[in-house]
């Protein structure tokens, strides 16, 4: 009966790719078509040991970027590299509330070292966004992201310690100085006490230049949190 039920979903809705349209056999995940599907560029190690920059050659070491300057948290690791067709999948999700990928992505996040190489934590948090970024967007995608990578873990997701307490530009078109300028003070812990000696997993859509994640990890490293692991879908190079 189930197969059969499939079978008929499948004639009177089929399934499309979400990259580029074409139709697709069937409803099994990732929904995107062979040409996409091998489009989709995993983070393979060696890896930056800190922010998760994928390198050229040898076992994971510092790169010259962590090398010369410090990061808040401890470790950053993302799933796969922010070119097409993941670019145009996020961008959907963000930016024309097509919510339809978010369990391709979390698939395609799921099965990649980067997800299997996150350490045990006691609190998972989405960077969060403005309440009038919010209310604009009628969603926070890192939200949406860390409910479909971890669902078995969705007790441990809080929404409410870290907050954005000022409005900022989008980050898209600014240097790496000009988005930390940008990011200054942008968040606040609400409750201190329930971050202290706790190992946090902080969630975001896109590490780019790591200026978000860091401020992040700054203010929760000044409430008192003991550890810091940053898991973003994609990281661009």
């Amino acid at each position: 009966m189930t197969s059969f039920i499939a079978a008929c979903k499948e004639l009177l809705f089929p399934a499309f790719c979400l990259a580029c349209g074409r139709q697709l056999s069937s409803w099994r995940l990732p929904l995107l078509c062979s040409d996409c599907g091998a489009e989709v560029s995993l983070v393979r190690p060696p890896l930056c040991s800190c922010c998760g920059l994928p390198l050229n050659c040898g076992p994971d070491h510092f790169c010259g970027n962590c090398l010369a300057k410090t990061f808040a948290f401890d470790r950053a690791r993302a799933a796969l590299l922010y070119r097409e067709p993941v670019i145009s999948l996020i961008h959907s999700l963000k930016f024309a509330g097509q919510l339809t990928g978010l369990s391709t992505m979390a698939a395609l996040a799921r099965d990649t070292a980067g997800y299997r190489d996150l350490a045990a934590a006691d609190l998972i948090l989405p960077v969060p966004l403005h309440p009038q970024r919010l209310r604009e967007r009628g969603f926070n995608q890192a939200l949406l992201l860390a409910r479909a990578c971890f669902p078995e873990q969705s007790r441990m997701i809080n929404v409410d310690l870290l907050v954005r307490r000022r409005a900022t530009v989008p980050q898209t078109r600014l240097s790496g100085k000009e988005r930390r300028r940008n990011l200054a003070a942008a968040f606040q812990i609400t409750r201190p006490d329930s971050l202290q000696g706790k190992k946090i997993l902080l969630i975001d859509d896109v590490f780019t230049t790591g200026s978000t994640v860091h401020e992040c990890a700054a203010t929760l490293r000044r409430a008192g949190a003991a550890s810091i692991e940053i898991f973003t879908l994609a990281r661009a190079l």
